[in-house]
């Protein structure tokens, strides 16, 4: 079973374990055992029939979804509900673009009544359904719900499915006022996607026609279907993934199996790559900026997970920010591109109405990484100059056509750009960044080099740039740190001799870079740029074991990396013995797919070994490649390895490495219980 405790860790064993048992006996059924059936139960797929009411979602829904913020525990109510639509006026986020208030799992009884309808849960919802939508209605918003194409729901408690009862469920849901319907994919009996789904397609139509009420009809089967290719006219948006987490390897493998899928999406008819964790707390601020802008280039549906009753201010400015919910709101419908993804240096273009362009510079890294394109490249015709409008910060400049940025550890600059005529009214670009990484051995002074490059059209003046670090560092400029003008795409470089105190513990540090500068005929521009000085230990001559010896930095796909045994679950310290095809191994690193363990090697090593393989733990789950990385190069990786593989030899040849990355990939489909083991891996220096 899957590793994630949401719905997902049910799917294979509920739906399509049941569905198999079922189809071998030849007892596959769409109908609840032991309850009538829908006299119009699901069409052939491919059959004919009516669409959906046309003008619906013509932009990416927007809203609330309490499963990712609260399962089925007790806080899902009435209460959590209103108080979200509250909230939703009260902060601006309605005005923002936010309308859906969705509820998930888990607001029915277990069972249906005498008459095969729906109850809602009476402790949970004491006024019952309609009385949460007249609320949330009389605040000018919209109320969504959720059931499954199946006999049951996801939950372990059984909560009823729409499986064979979706004519009457679908006008259920209209009378009570819904404007939205989650249609999830469990305990489904084997019956044909396509069927299930255009079942309950016709079944919203005839609820529509009779009172009134149009719903938003919203594809929840992971994409196991590939939805993209058929539900163009049965519903308004299909998931493309399984279930999100909130952790960032969570986050990037279904943002890397969503971003393909560009060309199926538009107007009425989006991919979703399922529904935002910012605010849940399991990644950083940094995390969840990208988080929103990949999932806004993307014209994804902005579904919040969070509880807002809890979330920080930090939260409430990513989700309110209304220059990046403009990019995922653009009526002209396109779904943004990749340009570019080389050594995890993302460029992602979406065209907008107006012609313009707005760009995603996205570093999939744990280190800082200048992340560059072109206007030409994002599809902008030729001029003599453009604005750039940078959608976090909210200012304005001019470019001559270079998109660039030192982006931070997996961090997201997002930016409009467009060839309009008043691009001179705008201060130049200036890019700041750092050549190479900063890595500093306490006590030991280390030379580092910042550039202050002039992207715009225009000249700029005055140029100044200024680097300090924490208390008690030293910091001294060893060049010109000032220029009295940088024209076009030149650039003011400064070597600074920075160094740590003698005994600074090995760690992150905070380095603060600024310039400022003037545009011909303005006032004077400041810009700045948080860079992080690592401090590291040099390796001990001879062989050591890597989980003997402290990194630079980590990420990882569930839960932390864990030395010495393997991955577990989300808590630090819950693994097992590494196990690998039944051998055990008593050193090494648990992690999970995506992960990236960096170590500092400070070029003095010539050589890493390990035994690598999925984890015994996941029974027979988890399909992964490993690969090693020697500073920007890979010196070695596998092909995919499964769980009935044993440990595999890895050897890569680190020479001259600064940094050596220990990287494990999802082998192409996702991170489902992909649990990867580094037995014995081994450092000769």
């Amino acid at each position: 079973m899957r590793h994630l405790p949401t719905r997902t860790s049910r799917r294979r064993v509920v739906g399509s374990l049941t569905a198999a048992l079922l189809c071998a006996a030849g007892l596959a059924s769409p109908a609840v055992a032991g309850a009538a059936p829908d006299p119009e139960a699901a069409q052939p797929a491919g059959a004919a029939g009516p669409r959906l009411p046309d003008g619906l979602a013509p932009t990416p829904p927007m809203g609330f979804n309490n499963w990712n913020a609260t399962h089925c525990r007790a806080e899902f109510d009435e209460a959590m509900v209103k108080g979200i639509a509250d909230i939703f006026v009260s902060k601006g986020l309605k005005e923002a673009g936010y309308q859906y208030v969705n509820l998930d799992d888990c607001w029915a009884l277990p069972q249906r009544d005498a008459n095969g309808k729906l109850v809602p849960d009476p402790k949970r919802f004491p006024g019952g359904i309609k009385a949460v939508a007249d609320y949330v209605h009389g605040k000018g918003l919209k109320l969504g719900i959720y059931t499954s194409a199946g006999t049951k729901t996801c939950n372990q408690a059984g909560f009823p499915g729409a499986l064979g009862h979706e004519r009457g469920d679908a006008q259920q849901f209209a009378e009570w006022g819904v404007d939205y319907l989650k249609y999830d994919n469990c305990n489904n009996q084997g019956v044909d996607a396509k069927k299930r789904y255009v079942a309950m397609r016709d079944a919203l139509r005839a609820a529509s026609q009779s009172t009134g009420r149009p719903i938003v009809y919203s594809i929840c089967e992971w994409g196991e279907n590939k939805p993209w290719e058929w539900a163009s006219d049965v519903g308004h948006l299909w998931r493309t993934t399984g279930d999100i987490s909130d952790n960032w390897g969570s986050m990037l493998s279904i943002m890397k199996r969503n971003l393909p899928l560009a060309r199926y999406a538009g107007p009425g008819r989006w991919n979703d790559p399922d529904m935002l964790e910012v605010g849940n707390g399991g990644m950083t601020d940094t995390e969840y900026r990208t988080h929103f802008s990949m999932w806004s280039i993307m014209a994804a549906p902005l579904l919040i997970g969070s509880d807002l009753r809890k979330v920080s201010p930090q939260t409430f400015e990513i989700l309110g920010n209304k220059e990046v919910v403009a990019v995922d709101q653009d009526p002209l419908g396109k779904q943004g591109t990749v340009i570019s993804s080389a050594g995890g240096r993302w460029v992602v273009a979406k065209e907008m109405k107006d012609g313009s362009r707005a760009v995603a510079l996205f570093n999939e890294t744990g280190r800082p990484q200048r992340v560059a394109t072109t206007a030409k490249a994002v599809g902008l015709p030729q001029a003599s100059g453009y604005t750039l409008r940078d959608l976090w910060k909210h200012e304005s400049f001019n470019t001559a056509g270079t998109i660039a940025a030192t982006v931070p550890a997996h961090g997201t600059v997002l930016v409009r750009v467009s060839a309009d005529g008043a691009w001179a009214d705008k201060p130049p670009a200036v890019e700041l960044g750092l050549d190479g990484g900063a890595l500093v051995e306490a006590g030991k002074p280390d030379r580092l080099t910042t550039r202050v490059t002039n992207l715009g059209r225009t000249p700029a003046r005055h140029v100044g740039a200024r680097l300090t670090g924490p208390a008690g560092w030293q910091v001294k400029a060893a060049s010109p740190t000032s220029a009295a003008a940088l024209p076009t795409g030149k650039a003011l470089a400064t070597s600074w001799t920075v160094t740590a105190p003698e005994g600074t513990p090995p760690g992150a540090y905070p380095l603060d870079l600024r310039t400022s500068y003037r545009a011909p005929g303005g006032g004077p521009v400041e810009s700045a740029l948080p860079l992080t000085a690592q401090v590291v230990v040099a390796p001990p001559a001879g062989r050591s074991a890597l989980s003997d010896l402290p990194w630079i930095s980590t990420t990882n796909g569930w839960g932390p990396v864990e030395k010495d045994t393997s991955n577990g679950e989300s808590r630090a310290g819950d693994g097992n013995p590494l196990t690998i095809g039944g051998k055990v191994f008593a050193k090494g690193l648990g992690v999970h797919a995506e992960s990236d363990v960096a170590y500092y090697a400070g070029g003095a090593c010539e050589r890493l070994t390990a035994q690598v393989g999925v984890d015994d733990e996941k029974l027979l789950n988890g399909t992964v490649a490993f690969e090693v990385w020697a500073d920007g190069k890979k010196a070695a990786s596998t092909g995919v390895l499964t769980n009935q593989m044993p440990a595999q030899g890895l050897s890569a040849d680190v020479s001259g490495a600064e940094v050596v990355r220990l990287v494990v990939t999802d082998g192409g489909d996702g991170i489902d219980s992909d649990h990867a083991d580094w037995a014995e891996p081994v450092l000769s220096c």
